[in-house]
């Protein structure tokens, strides 16, 4: 079972010598508001923690990270925002990165976008060997382009640019609509009908 993505965040508040700030400045709330709201339906089913520290009173806590105006939004210990109000796609991509680490994929899937013929014809074969999958629309929904990113740069490269479609089959990584119809033509791909994934092996007698 995969750990939580643990958010921290540092506001303007708390206690430092006769310094008392009691109610957060106005980009920490806005900031906390829209972690909150990423959390409820950009990262929604994934296992995320949300900490809220008062930056006065632990000022000396995020300077080794290089944090030291808030407020200061922290993905794993790592610093991903500061001083000024959170970009909720910053955010996004970086919890679903430090996730994706610890989450295999599992199943068939396409990540593509609707405008893409090469996407067009990965679902139609995939329909055609009657193998079931899941399709993620990169351009309509930002976390699935961010998981597409996190999961097959490490496999491409980080030089070597993300096209589309990206497709996994029984969370193998195949590559894009081309490999995918060598495998079904070359190794008689054949579906599975108690789980709807698919055997790349070689139909058995």
């Amino acid at each position: 079972m995969s750990d939580p993505v643990n958010i921290t965040v540092f506001r303007w508040a708390g206690a430092w010598g006769p310094f008392k700030v009691k109610i957060p400045c106005g980009e920490c709330s806005l900031t906390k508001d829209i972690i909150q709201d990423c959390i409820d339906t950009d990262l929604e089913g994934m296992k995320v923690e949300l900490e809220l520290r008062d930056w006065l009173t632990e000022w000396w806590k995020p300077l080794p990270k290089g944090g030291w105006h808030a407020p200061i939004v922290l993905v794993n210990g790592k610093i991903v925002s500061q001083g000024a109000a959170l970009n909720r796609g910053v955010l996004t991509q970086s919890v679903i990165q430090e996730a994706v680490d610890s989450m295999p994929i599992e199943g068939n899937h396409i990540f593509g976008k609707a405008t893409c013929p090469h996407c067009v014809n990965a679902k139609g074969y995939l329909e055609q060997a009657g193998v079931e999958y899941r399709y993620h629309d990169v351009v309509r929904e930002p976390r699935s382009l961010y998981e597409m990113l996190a999961r097959v740069k490490p496999i491409i490269g980080p030089r070597t640019p993300v096209t589309v479609p990206q497709i996994w089959l029984d969370g193998q990584y195949v590559g894009g609509a081309d490999r995918l119809k060598e495998l079904l033509e070359l190794d008689d791909v054949q579906p599975n009908p108690d789980r709807g994934q698919c055997s790349l092996s070689p139909t058995r007698n």
